[in-house]
């Protein structure tokens, strides 16, 4: 029992301290594609410790709200990272790792965001708090159509069930429905993240922004505690496509300590591959206008609606 909750409690931490570094990871590189020096892989853990030294500055008009929503977000991001199975199925609280429920967390986190966006009364506030909400009226359910293809494969929507069915003999093959399934889920995080060519986390331009308008009149510890949510948020992603659609390497349950260190040193290469394409992949696209995203996002909904139907119709594709 107690080498259960320290594996989980290891993979809890896992997934916070590597968060940071896969942002830096995608900076560097990204950097480097553009013949660009770039700043160190870690420096945004630089940034994090010097946001957490600054004083707190509250605007006259916000209410509790908005100085809870930074620790509300953080938590909520947080055990949706623990949640996925990164380097070993089977752990302590795996029997709550549900791909409904990392979908509502992650969805309670938008929703407590956008309201701190608009809790001060800014226009910029405003602005990005539509623009999340109309962007996560067409995200949430292309996520939750690629769950339902991936629950229908493997008889279950917990991740651990789902990755052993996925990754255990006799293995379900390739299938076009879970081809389109990750091409959805991969457009769904490049939104979710506010990467190109959805957003520009690097910009402030107004006309082009929707997250980083949400948290503009944060500072200090709290702005710390929103970016390594959202470093978190990332590294959830590339961890819940790299679980489900790359299980190889992950240690099931049972399995002894060199299966587990090797479980962790796959989930490691995993993270820096998932990091290098997403940098060469913002390097090598333009941003879209922002109210072509929906659109963009039409895609990921209709890959899954496809998806989903393929396996009603066929029970095979």
């Amino acid at each position: 029992m107690i080498a259960a909750f320290a594996i989980q409690g290891i993979q809890m931490l896992l997934v916070l301290a590597l968060a940071p570094g896969l942002v830096g990871l995608v900076r560097k590189v990204k950097a480097r594609a553009m013949r660009r020096r770039g700043a160190s892989v870690l420096q945004p853990y630089r940034d994090l410790r010097r946001l957490m030294r600054k004083e707190v500055v509250l605007a006259d008009t916000a209410s509790w709200l908005f100085t809870a929503t930074p620790f509300l977000v953080f938590a909520a991001t947080w055990v949706a990272a623990s949640l996925v199975p990164t380097f070993a199925t089977g752990l302590q609280f795996s029997w709550t790792a549900d791909l409904i429920a990392i979908v509502a967390l992650l969805g309670s986190g938008r929703f407590f965001l956008a309201l701190a966006g608009m809790d001060v009364g800014t226009s910029f506030g405003g602005l990005g708090a539509s623009r999340e909400v109309m962007f996560a009226s067409m995200a949430e359910p292309a996520m939750l159509l690629t769950v339902f293809a991936l629950s229908l494969v493997a008889g279950s929507t917990q991740l651990s069930t789902v990755v052993e069915v996925l990754h255990g003999p006799p293995g379900v093959g390739l299938r076009v429905s879970l081809g389109m399934a990750l091409v959805a889920l991969i457009i769904v995080a490049i939104v979710e993240n506010g990467r190109i060519p959805a957003d520009n986390p690097a910009t402030h331009l107004e006309l082009t922004m929707v997250h980083e308008a949400m948290v503009l009149e944060y500072s200090g510890r709290h702005l710390a505690m929103i970016e390594l949510a959202g470093a978190m948020k990332l590294l959830l992603y590339v961890s819940l496509i790299a679980c489900l659609f790359v299980p190889w390497g992950i240690a099931r349950a049972g399995d002894g300590p060199g299966a587990l260190v090797i479980g962790v040193a796959t989930y490691l290469a995993k993270i820096a591959v998932g990091g290098v394409a997403l940098a060469l992949f913002e390097a090598s696209i333009a941003k879209m206008r922002v109210f072509r995203v929906p659109d963009y996002l039409g895609i990921a909904l209709m890959l899954g609606l496809l998806g989903t139907l393929l396996l009603f119709v066929s029970g095979t594709l």
